[in-house]
């Protein structure tokens, strides 16, 4: 019974960190952060990984990611010290059913996980996680990649210019690229960026340029080739088509 006990401690203990998690992705996710970042960076505190890159140091520029960090870092700590006693004690008090024991933590560990991660559940919890933060604390929904649609078909990328791609010693006017659903949000060139470049900026091979647009037109873009006119005009209808379905949407 005592080991029962124990197991049943110790998936709850689980549980409630995947939870515990969840909620400081979305708290992180609140402060601007996309979801992929804030959910790693959540996940690296919380286990305290610490993982040091420029992506961690964006998880702690403002207050309110501080805040959110610290307070995974030390529930994490909190969490791994129930959970290394719950498994001692379902262990040394078994009575030599340990092999059993270590099946019933694995199944219900993959039960959680399953249930954490299904869809239905995360319609659900998520708003709930958001309505709670917004009413206890301070936290600005500033949740760029949901303003910017990245949750769906559309993307931000970067796409690095070679001496002789199409992209190449063209500018920003000439590419033209908004008649194909492509917006140039920023150039990055040697160590500086220049942000919303104007109609008369210039690339150069070994720019790197930060695109937005729908992914899988972000991609064909990135693999064309040089004078590749058919591909240039399928672009614009394509997107002439997007075009239409939004007018179709904005008058219904």
């Amino acid at each position: 019974m005592a080991a029962t006990y124990s197991i049943l401690s110790l998936l709850i203990i689980f549980a409630l960190s995947l939870l515990i998690v969840r909620t400081g992705s979305i708290a992180l996710e609140m402060t601007g952060l996309s979801p992929d970042v804030a959910s790693f960076q959540a996940t690296s505190a919380f286990s305290g990984a610490g993982y040091t890159t420029e992506e961690a140091e964006q998880a702690i520029t403002t207050v309110g990611r501080r805040k959110t960090v610290k307070a995974l870092i030390r529930l994490g700590s909190i969490g791994l010290l129930g959970a290394i006693s719950s498994l001692i004690l379902s262990f040394t008090r078994t009575g030599g059913d340990d092999l059993l024991n270590l099946l019933y933590i694995l199944g219900g560990a993959g039960v959680i996980i399953l249930f954490a991660r299904s869809r239905w559940f995360n319609r659900l919890v998520t708003p709930l996680i958001e309505w709670a933060l917004s009413e206890t604390t301070e936290l600005e929904i500033s949740d760029y990649a949901q303003l910017l649609g990245l949750q769906r078909e559309y993307r931000v990328v970067e796409v690095e210019i070679s001496a002789g791609d199409w992209l190449a010693g063209e500018s920003i006017s000439e590419l033209d690229l908004p008649r194909e659903g492509v917006l140039i949000l920023g150039i990055r060139r040697d160590d500086s960026y220049i942000g919303a470049p104007q109609p008369d900026t210039e690339t150069k091979p070994d720019d790197t340029l930060v695109l937005y647009g729908k992914q899988d037109r972000l991609k064909e873009l990135s693999d064309r080739l040089s004078g590749d006119a058919e591909a240039r005009e399928g672009a614009v209808e394509d997107h002439e088509e997007t075009l239409e379905e939004q007018k179709q949407l904005i008058e219904q």
